[in-house]
């Protein structure tokens, strides 16, 4: 451990390691639910907490609001040299809904139990946020300067896509990133069992978002009438060839470098008629990443009537299309073939893929933090089947990597946690993100 990170600061004599585990159970206490249709509580109160956090050390707190309650927070910590372009720290403080008669805990506790800590955004992604607040306040009291610029940003609404969070950001407070070339945030950096060695998966490419509405229309009658023009069959229709459609295994340069890990680690070759046999090598996030080999497109809602014997007019139903780097306007253009003559599609939103390289600079920073503290284990490069705010901060020419750094015990099943039920992390994966984060900011 370096002696930034060892050392304690003069005022209160905590470490990023004493209060991280703090942080990020009172994080989670904040109910930031977000619903997708503006319905839910908001970010502000846990935006007001972290900008206290930053506040409380000696930073100034920029909050602002895309819409009332949606509340993102961003400050910026000068570097030694103002020559280096800037690094964006992020991480949002929404997360998905909870049903607490699923849960062991009540999703929104923050409790501690049997060393990890429990509750709705202990793995997304309230547990980088805590990480970052903690290792940001120590460089703050104990004066350690980074050699860049590091802005810190905390935003709304990702879970949405970012309306009233990183993208709007992006669009109305720019300035806020002046001089930012490069970002880190979730979805990277955690470790997995693969061949009996831990390894770290560290997110350089992430899938498309093209969220689709499928409409058809037909003619509205009564329940007991013959109907050859029915909305409700000709898009039952299309929502099977879609959600039936097998899509080919692709292979894009990042899932490529990462199944070459793989097999290195291994002994097992990729093979494209069989990738089961490959996957079943990794353990925990094989589904993860199997779901990075092809595109998908998996109906989720269906919308058409309002009694038992009313033939509606029309029928809906919505399609989440995760494509690959690149893919959009093809994977567009078989969906619209299989829905068939009749249907209208239409997006409800969509965002970019991006793919960066596995070198360089910055991917030399993380991997050198992670193997100080866990020495000798591979890093490999993956492709992240969801999205993040990385994709918002692209539009600004920023490159970002997923890098949220966990030392994980191989039976946790980690990434299975993502939206799931009864969402932990352990205190001592935290204490050690803490470790490698500090040595990333404080070195790079």
């Amino acid at each position: 451990m370096s002696d930034s990170t060892a050392s304690e600061s003069p005022v209160s004599g905590k470490t990023a390691e004493d209060e991280v585990t703090r942080i990020c159970r009172e994080l989670i206490r904040f109910d930031t639910s977000n619903f997708g249709d503006g319905s839910g509580p908001g970010e502000r109160a846990a935006a007001e907490y972290t900008a206290g956090l930053i506040e409380e050390a000696g930073l100034h707190a920029d909050l602002f609001e895309a819409a009332p309650g949606r509340a993102s927070v961003v400050t910026r910590m000068e570097g030694a040299d103002p020559s280096l372009p800037a690094l964006v720290v992020h991480g949002h403080l929404d997360v998905v809904p909870a049903q607490k008669q699923d849960w062991s805990v009540d999703p929104f506790s923050g409790e501690e139990r049997d060393g990890l800590i429990w509750g709705r955004g202990a793995v997304d992604m309230k547990d980088m946020d805590a990480m970052i607040l903690s290792v940001m306040r120590q460089m703050a009291r104990t004066g350690t300067k980074p050699k860049r610029d590091l802005i810190f940003a905390f935003f709304a609404d990702e879970e949405a896509g970012g309306r009233y969070g990183a993208t709007w950001a992006v669009e109305n407070r720019r300035e806020l990133f002046d001089g930012a070339t490069e970002a880190i945030s979730e979805v990277g950096g955690f470790s997995a069992t693969i061949g009996g060695k831990r390894t770290y998966l560290l997110q350089t490419a992430e899938k498309g978002i093209s969220w689709l509405r499928l409409a058809a229309h037909g003619r509205a009658g009564h329940g007991s009438q013959i109907s050859t023009d029915n909305a409700v069959t000709r898009l039952a229709r299309a929502v099977a060839a879609v959600g039936e459609y097998v899509w080919p295994i692709e292979l894009t340069d990042t899932t490529r470098a990462f199944l070459e890990g793989v097999t290195e680690l291994t002994g097992v070759e990729f093979d494209p008629d069989n990738p089961e046999r490959l996957l079943a090598e990794l353990g925990t996030v094989a589904r993860f990443v199997g779901a990075t080999l092809q595109n998908t497109a998996n109906p989720t809602v269906l919308k058409a009537g309002y009694k038992h014997n009313v033939i509606p007019g029309s029928a809906e139903a919505l399609i989440d299309v995760r494509t690959l780097p690149g893919q959009e306007e093809q994977v567009l253009a078989i969906i619209k073939d299989l829905a068939g003559p009749g249907i209208e599609v239409s997006y409800e939103h969509r965002d970019v893929s991006l793919e960066v390289p596995f070198k360089g600079n910055l991917v030399d920073s993380m991997v050198s933090a992670l193997q100080a503290e866990d020495p000798g284990a591979p890093v490999l490069p993956y492709t992240l089947s969801g999205g993040t705010d990385n994709k918002s901060l692209s539009r600004l020419g920023i490159t970002g990597y997923g890098f949220a750094p966990l030392r994980l015990p191989e039976e946790l099943d980690f990434t299975g946690m993502f939206h799931g039920v009864d969402e932990r992390v352990p205190v001592d994966s935290l204490k050690f993100g803490t470790r490698v984060l500090s040595r990333l900011l404080t070195g790079y």
